[in-house]
């Protein structure tokens, strides 16, 4: 069994400024160099009257961006990238519903490299087949327990294993900006990882299914500027609601799943200058709210002096310590820019 550790928090030195682009303010040009600076493009913006014709608006390079395309028991999936490559962590959700995200931020499956697997249940892999198989120069990063237990568990075609790349816990591995490491997290799956991925000098966590904080997840977890965590439900909601008792049990053990007071103790645990973005994700449907878990989360990093924000980028938020966002459900979230 687990071992619930205590946490104290590690002086970090902190990695960002806000950025401020110098670039003229045209809405036209606004926008289209916002759209080349997450696709790693170049803008050409014609602007009515201009004598001086088409102004080319150049990428921020080496910029983080994340998305959501769904979070919860009904289906996993989120999206890390930069200019040059991106990558999906689970496969829960309809192709369909990530092309769709990905096209509104002028992006496409073509710069997604690859699919790193956190275990083996359904709303984590039941879409992974049909997306490599639909573009197939598309990588499947998981362990070789991971792969068995989901051609064991899921009617999946065995030809998943052509796209497959074996990785192995705490064995970094790169493909092209990022750097990718699995670490070990306590769940009732088949071999469960979180990921640790290093871009430049900053990291982000992934943890999206887990009942405890264990030392491996503690020591990835505590090491990030950006992280992804299970805020999976509210106790008194989870204890006096209809589930039965064995699911109530599985739920609440070592190997099921965060409750929102255990998320956001930690938090608050763990917080330096460092870390400036926290989304809560995997919340319940029927024993959570997204209002719930955020002030949870909220009031705890409030209660060590820091000043929260929404992560929508308005002037309050631009002056907040740290950005709190649950991540919904069953839709996509905006496209995050995850600044230096």
């Amino acid at each position: 069994m687990a071992k619930r550790i205590n946490f104290s928090s590690h002086d970090m030195p902190g990695l960002f400024d806000d950025f401020e682009s110098s670039m003229p303010v045209h809405p036209d040009i606004e926008r289209h160099a916002r759209l080349a600076g997450l696709t790693g493009g170049q803008a050409e913006v014609k602007v009515d009257g201009d004598p001086l014709g088409p102004v080319v608006v150049k990428p921020v390079p080496n910029k983080i961006v994340f998305m959501s395309f769904g979070s919860g028991s009904s289906g996993n999936c989120a999206y890390i990238g930069d200019a040059r490559s991106g990558f999906l962590i689970d496969a829960g959700v309809d192709c369909k519903r990530i092309e769709r995200g990905l096209n509104e931020y002028g992006l496409d499956m073509n710069h997604v490299k690859g699919i790193c697997i956190t275990h083996d249940h359904s709303d984590h892999m039941r879409y992974a087949y049909s997306i490599v198989r639909k573009y197939r120069h598309i990588r499947l990063y998981c362990t070789p327990r991971t792969l068995s237990g989901i051609l064991r568990r899921h009617s999946v075609s065995r030809r998943i294993m052509d796209y497959q790349v074996n990785i192995y816990k705490e064995i970094p591995f790169t493909v092209d900006n990022f750097t990718f490491t699995a670490f070990e997290v306590m769940h009732d799956g088949s071999d469960n990882a979180g990921f640790y991925v290093e871009h430049d000098n900053r990291a982000f966590a992934f943890a999206t299914d887990l009942g405890c904080i264990s030392e491996r997840a503690d020591y990835y977890m505590r090491r990030a500027d950006y992280l992804m965590i299970e805020s999976n439900y509210d106790l008194n909601m989870l204890r006096f609601g209809p589930y039965p008792e064995y699911l109530k049990a599985r739920i609440m053990n070592v190997n099921g799943h965060l409750d929102n007071r255990m998320t956001a103790e930690y938090l608050a645990s763990i917080y330096t200058d460092r870390l400036s973005y926290v989304f809560l994700c995997h919340l319940s449907h029927d024993n959570n709210t997204p209002e719930i878990a955020l002030n949870e989360s909220r009031t705890a990093l409030e209660n060590i002096g820091l000043k929260v924000g929404g992560g929508m980028d308005s002037p309050d938020d631009i002056g907040a310590d740290i950005q709190l966002v649950a991540l919904p459900r069953f839709d996509c979230s905006r496209l995050y820019t995850l600044r230096i």
